[in-house]
């Protein structure tokens, strides 16, 4: 069986995330065949396996980290919340149902087998397995029955490793906090500390670190600098959406994503913001729409809700005099089908009922209980108009979605046709209508010809030449980032110690 180490954090955001990707890597690069586990997900950006399956994407980027494929194996359960007291529970990569707080916390003790299963699966497979906790384990509230921190750390045997963040501030009263409200067999578990996002003269903190060991009896084993890396955010709260992006106002495009309350896979943007003179913003007030040259409608766990939030706050109002203005517009998948006439939930799967929609594009969604999962390949169809410069593009992505839209043919163009299927047919996806478009594929962006054909569109829609516009490749990019992690991990990490923990060769 592999050996084991766990990373559990102070709070949410204290960079467990990326630790346990700097793991993966560093592991990898030393010849051990690793691979990430976290027993409970909650998060909007997901992800569909080659075999159809649903994960959260944290996962997938820990998985690239360490050189292998995503299985729905590292993350046996995926809670996506469509309100302020519930959510979609996944189990496997399936669906199971939609559950308030409450009735999971009860529903959860059933799921014991599923996550030990799918991590003894893994641990025959690999030499080493870096598991994630979920939030702090000293959440009072949380304890009982805990399957994701040290409850897990208990049925896996696992020696933990507690993250602070200092980059918020109070980094040693969330260390020496979170380890007096554990209990003394959880205490025994941490094995060690972790300073994380430190920016400055690390001598400084001396003082504190001798105070950590006197108050906890752990040693800090590594103060982590802030590092500047470009690297998949799990939720809405990172900072990329707080309109903090690269380019500024050199930027020649400017291209506005709606921020919305319940938002999904905003990973599919993440690729246009490193293009060279793009500059990509969140919106979520009118004030900071601007006159941006393209308008964004991204993913969402709640259409209708998501929608009537819109209305409330009048950007919907502000998107549609754009729209008629001629500002291209366009939707993925939630934001796609927003952008529709209507929006019809008979089985209640979203808030039930019916709700007009936007009504810039002429379809009709109906809410369904079976979801589409699938990975898809496929190519832009002959469009025109302000479209056009898309036409011909070879893409690839996956589609994640409960709803299905219909349109009249004769009444709009479709915008892409997917490859071939099982069965030997084609499907055609999304629309075209006027500067109004929509999709219901993810990470069509991560395409450098769709990143260079869109920037281009814009730009000579503003009568600037595009001449040779630049991209990043993707997977290059990204590889580069996991590398940089990892070697910003072995400098500031005792890597022989964590190797020991590991092992189980230190007390």
């Amino acid at each position: 069986m592999a050996d084991v180490i766990m990373i559990q954090g102070t709070m949410s955001g204290a960079g467990k995330s990326l630790i346990a990707a700097g793991l993966c890597r560093i592991f990898r690069q030393d010849g051990l065949r690793v691979a990430p586990f976290k027993s409970q997900n909650m998060a909007l950006n997901s992800f569909i396996t080659s075999e159809g399956l649903e994960m959260g994407r944290a996962q997938v980027m820990q998985a690239e980290a360490a050189g292998v494929q995503p299985s729905v194996r590292m993350n046996p359960i995926l809670l996506k919340p469509t309100s302020d007291n519930g959510s979609q529970v996944i189990v496997n990569g399936e669906v199971v149902g939609n559950m308030p707080a409450r009735e999971y916390f009860a529903y959860k003790k059933s799921l014991v087998p599923v996550i030990m299963e799918a991590y003894r699966s893994l641990a025959k497979e690999y030499d080493v397995i870096v598991v994630e906790g979920a939030g702090s384990p000293a959440e009072i509230n949380l304890k009982s029955f805990d399957i994701v921190n040290m409850g897990l750390a208990k049925m896996l045997d696992a020696p933990v490793l507690l993250v602070g963040d200092i980059d918020r501030g109070g980094v040693f009263a969330q260390l020496a906090g979170t380890m007096l409200l554990l209990e003394e067999e959880e205490k025994a578990r941490v094995k060690g500390l972790i300073i994380n996002k430190f920016r400055g003269d690390k001598s400084i903190l001396d003082p504190g670190v001798e105070m950590l060991k006197k108050y906890t009896d752990v040693p800090v084993i590594g103060t982590v600098p802030y590092m500047h890396l470009d690297l998949e955010d799990e939720d809405s709260l990172a900072p990329r959406m707080e309109n903090r992006g690269k380019n500024g106002q050199a930027a020649s495009v400017d291209i506005a994503v709606i921020r919305l309350p319940r938002i999904s896979n905003f990973t599919d943007f993440n690729a246009l913001e490193r293009i060279p003179g793009v500059r990509l913003h969140y919106v979520k007030h009118i004030a900071e729409m601007g006159e941006p040259d393209l308008i964004l409608l991204p993913g969402t766990k709640n259409t209708m809700g998501d929608l009537r939030w819109l209305r409330e706050c009048g950007l919907e109002s502000r998107i549609k005099q754009m729209a008629a203005d001629g500002t291209p517009i366009m939707g993925i998948c939630g934001g796609y089908q927003m952008l529709g006439r209507v929006l019809w939930d008979p089985d209640g799967i979203e808030e039930g009922g019916i709700m007009s929609g936007m009504d810039l594009i002429p379809i009709r969604t109906r809410f369904v209980s079976s979801k589409v999962r699938r990975q898809v390949s496929g190519r832009i169809r002959q469009l025109c108009g302000i479209w056009e410069g898309l036409s011909g593009i070879d893409f690839s992505g996956y589609e994640i979605h409960m709803g299905q839209s219909m349109y009249d043919k004769e009444e709009v163009l479709p915008f892409s046709r997917l490859s071939e299927d099982d069965e030997g047919s084609f499907a055609e996806d999304g629309i075209c209508h006027a500067n109004v478009c929509g999709t219901y594929v993810h990470g069509i962006f991560d395409n450098a010809k769709m990143q260079q054909a869109l920037v281009a569109m814009l730009m000579r829609r503003k009568g600037l030449d595009p001449g040779y516009v630049q991209y990043v490749d993707n997977q290059i990019h990204k590889e580069n980032q996991y590398d940089h992690l990892a070697e910003g991990l072995r400098q500031s990490l005792d890597m022989e110690r964590i190797y020991r923990i590991m092992r189980k060769k230190e007390s």
